[in-house]
């Protein structure tokens, strides 16, 4: 791993522009360097926030990304719960990003066969990688300290071999879902957490401080070879006693 950064913001409203700033960065040098930009999006608070902070970008060229989805609900795209459905409206629906570049799940699909049809797409835009390699994961953090849909003491933490897994027994509802596996998040060149608000305080502060000791999922997310941002305002940090970063708006990660 490139090494952990945590960095400390006074509101989420000086943390979203530094969030878009990280993508359309990490967006160039990935252009640069092979032809196109490859993000895992996750849902909740963080679909407002990035699609906000993204629309407002005077320069913003989406014509070259590949996004893809941590991990996805399996409801229809107009139901309020599908994340898909939701960046759709807020963010893909007002940039220009071509179809193609939008690896969606088939929904009309049972759940075991919608990751394995998941897994499928990703393999053919990602040919030459065991498991895929994303340039940039935006993940979130629930209280109970799972990211993507890998809750605490679920039998998926141990997955090593699927790019995609199937969940028909979340804890969170709805209880179906489809998400990629720890091998796919750390296998990743960049991973960002957003995290915000003082309910995540607790959780935030033993994962940051107990490290892989931790039983929370979020623990598990060590980069192989790649970088690990998290991103937090100060109410989510309020508990930590690590040393962190503390940043304005105008920050350039």
């Amino acid at each position: 791993m490139a090494g952990r950064r945590v960095l400390v913001f006074p509101s989420s409203a000086e943390l979203g522009p530094v969030l878009a700033q990280l993508v359309t960065s990490r967006a160039e040098k990935a252009i640069s360097s092979h032809g196109r930009f490859t993000l895992g999006l996750s849902g909740g608070s963080l679909v407002s926030m990035l699609s906000k902070e993204l629309l407002a970008l005077s320069e913003l060229d989406c014509s070259k990304w590949l996004v893809g989805f941590c991990d996805e609900r399996l409801v229809s795209f107009d139901d309020p719960e599908s994340t898909y459905g939701l960046y759709k409206s807020q963010l893909f629906s007002k940039i220009n990003i071509p179809e193609s570049g939008i690896l969606t799940i088939d929904c009309s699909l049972p759940v075991n066969e919608c990751a394995e049809d998941y897994t499928r797409k990703l393999k053919e835009v990602f040919p030459d990688d065991n498991f895929p390699v994303f340039d940039l994961l935006l993940l979130g953090m629930g209280p109970d300290g799972h990211t993507c849909s890998l809750f605490p003491d679920h039998p998926l933490l141990e997955e090593t071999k699927k790019i995609v897994a199937p969940i028909s027994d979340s804890p969170k509802p709805p209880p179906q879902r489809v998400t990629m596996t720890f091998p796919v998040v750390n296998s990743a060149r960049c991973v960002a957490f957003i995290s915000t608000g003082g309910s995540k305080a607790p959780v935030l502060k033993e994962v940051l401080e107990d490290g892989e000791a931790s039983p929370f999922p979020a623990a598990r997310v060590v980069p192989t070879k790649g970088e690990l941002f998290w991103l937090v305002d100060e109410p989510a940090a309020a508990s930590l006693t690590i040393q962190v970063e503390r940043l304005g708006s105008g920050a350039k990660l």
